[in-house]
């Protein structure tokens, strides 16, 4: 009776590492991996199989931490998601600052693009779609989606001032690293697609 209880647990951790291999989201799979490595420790315990047991000692733990680490991105997700104050200061230290003057075009529509932009001061202007920018804003996130990594407007220097320019491969790390900065991002650029129908709706109506 003993042996066929235990022949059970055995076979009820691989039905939970097989179910693992089905699941579309982390955590279940996780939850599934943490209690299938319990099944195969108490079945491996009870036929003394040391292999299973060393396996299962290492996979337990680290499912764990694996687990323990995705609900606390998730819980800074969620916190992301939460805040209404969001600021571009993450960019600052990935930054290079340059000086430009007015009349200065510091890219056109058209240009690869492989960086953005933090106005630290002065005035700047989005030419095409007459959108005035200034200390603090972002410009040039566009480019960073789209196809071909190519400037969608125009950005000219209106009064004198300082730029900082952040490379994509900087935007990329601090995105995938940092759920607060990623949601900014998607607001940023949220906000400049409504900037942008906004215009061109205003448009159609004075045509």
């Amino acid at each position: 009776m003993e042996h066929t209880f235990f022949e059970l647990v055995g076979f009820g951790g691989t039905a939970l590492t097989i179910a693992s291999y089905s699941m579309r989201t982390i955590v279940p799979l996780r939850i599934v991996g943490i209690l299938s490595s319990i099944f195969f420790l108490i079945y491996g315990a009870a036929i003394q199989s040391f292999p299973i047991l060393v396996t299962e000692a290492i996979l337990l733990p680290l499912n764990v931490v694996r687990l323990l680490q995705v609900l606390q991105l998730l819980r800074r997700v969620d916190e992301a998601a939460s805040t209404s104050e969001l600021s571009a200061d993450w960019l600052r230290p990935f930054g290079r600052v340059r000086s430009y003057s007015a009349g200065d075009v510091l890219f056109k529509a058209g240009d690869s693009a492989d960086y953005l932009l933090l106005l630290e001061s002065g005035r700047f202007e989005l030419r095409e779609a007459a959108i005035s920018l200034g200390a603090g804003d972002v410009v040039g996130e566009l480019g960073f989606l789209s196809p071909g990594n190519r400037r969608t407007m125009t950005l000219v220097c209106v009064e004198s001032g300082k730029v900082s320019s952040v490379s994509y491969s900087s935007v990329k790390q601090l995105y995938f690293s940092n759920p607060k900065f990623a949601f900014y991002f998607l607001r940023l650029v949220s906000d400049r697609l409504f900037q942008n129908l906004d215009r061109a709706e205003k448009a159609r109506v004075a045509a």
